[in-house]
């Protein structure tokens, strides 16, 4: 048996046993820290999301998604159509064809934490915004993907399962991302 890899394909010399998954207790905690920012910049919304009857408030990721966040920015307000996701779990998904943002990938994770809204530029599957309001392992038919996180949703969390159920159980909604 080989030895166990970093996510930067380096050999790490700790056991198996101790190496974080995406959903032990441990890597939850880890990605759930409070920012080192400070305080007054985490309370600065950025965006407003309406999704049907729910309104989100998020920040830009600037220092994760530069481009993406410049890019998505120019094209506010932004007016879409979301939905249940068929192979990721517990999110929803703007999905956009073949739309080029103009931008690759900047900060790509395929396990997004609830609230951590993900751009995925195209390329394996179409182009699609994600937005997570549970376990999520981003995927399509193909197999899994790796979207930008340049969103995260600060306002409105306590809603994001039942924008999902919304979703899942109604169909499509309208969704309108815009400067707060």
């Amino acid at each position: 048996m080989g030895q166990p890899f970093s996510a930067d394909r380096k050999v790490v010399s700790e056991p198996v046993s101790r190496l974080l998954t995406p959903h032990s207790p441990q890597a939850w905690q880890k990605r759930w820290k409070p920012s080192r920012i400070g305080e007054e910049e985490l309370k600065i919304n950025d965006v407003k999301i309406t999704v049907g009857p729910f309104e989100f408030m998020a920040r830009w990721e600037r220092e994760k998604s530069p481009k993406t966040c410049e890019a998505f920015a120019r094209l506010l307000p932004y007016r879409q159509k979301i939905i249940h996701v068929r192979w990721s779990g517990e999110s929803c998904w703007i999905p956009l064809g073949d739309y080029n943002l103009g931008v690759g990938f900047e900060d790509a994770t395929s396990v997004p934490a609830p609230r951590e809204i993900l751009f995925y530029p195209g390329g394996y599957s179409e182009t699609e915004i994600l937005f997570p309001y549970a376990s999520t392992i981003f995927a399509s038919k193909l197999g899994q993907l790796a979207g930008n996180h340049f969103l995260t949703v600060t306002e409105g969390n306590e809603n994001l399962r039942a924008l999902g159920e919304m979703c899942l159980w109604e169909g499509a909604q309208d969704v309108v991302f815009d400067h707060a």
